[in-house]
């Protein structure tokens, strides 16, 4: 059995994740992609949205979606958010299933920062998720698909009070609108 794990800040969660994840779960035959947000992750900034918000948000997008389930063990878990202690606690329960760490380009380049990275890159396969549609210049194999949305820009639409929708789906637009996140520019 093959699955694969997609953390990140999800903050908020959009059409740009979920195209991805879907694009990755066809073209290697997972069986599952768990997502996962991070409490804080320790080479990124940290999260505008609180840690609940995101969560409901995550559920919220991929909801009706049987091969996508989230985790939230790194919310559990003291912050900051290490893929390493993920993925002990996921093969502790998965246990024989081969793991791949589906991760944005924009990542590649901190990767050998990671905790324990060389625990890390023993215990999964990378798969490197490209919004860009630039050439790699990374070994990784690579989903490729030009989708040119963001949570920062998502962030700064809401803040000047411009439409989301089509950016994220619906349910997550309406947390978003209700619970008043992203109302202040800033991140």
């Amino acid at each position: 059995m093959k699955i694969a794990i997609y953390g990140g800040t999800f903050d908020p969660i959009h059409h740009g994740h979920l195209i991805l994840a879907r694009e990755a779960l066809e073209t290697f035959g997972f069986e599952n992609v768990i997502f996962v947000p991070a409490a804080v992750s320790p080479l990124k900034e940290s999260p505008v949205a609180s840690a609940e918000m995101r969560l409901l948000m995550l559920r919220a997008a991929i909801a009706g979606e049987p091969r996508f389930v989230v985790d939230d063990c790194e919310l559990r878990r003291p912050a900051p958010s290490y893929a390493i202690d993920t993925i002990e606690e996921i093969r502790a329960r998965e246990g024989d299933a081969e793991i791949y760490y589906l991760l944005g380009e924009d990542n590649v380049s901190t990767l050998r920062k990671w905790h324990r990275f060389d625990e890390l890159k023993k215990a999964v396969r990378f798969v490197v998720l490209d919004r860009t549609g630039r050439e790699p210049n990374h070994p990784y194999p690579t989903v490729h698909r030009r989708i040119d949305i963001s949570a920062t820009e998502i962030r700064k639409r809401v803040a000047s009070g411009q439409p989301i929708r089509y950016f994220v789906p619906q349910a997550v637009e309406e947390i978003i609108r209700h619970e008043k996140l992203y109302q202040e520019q800033g991140k």
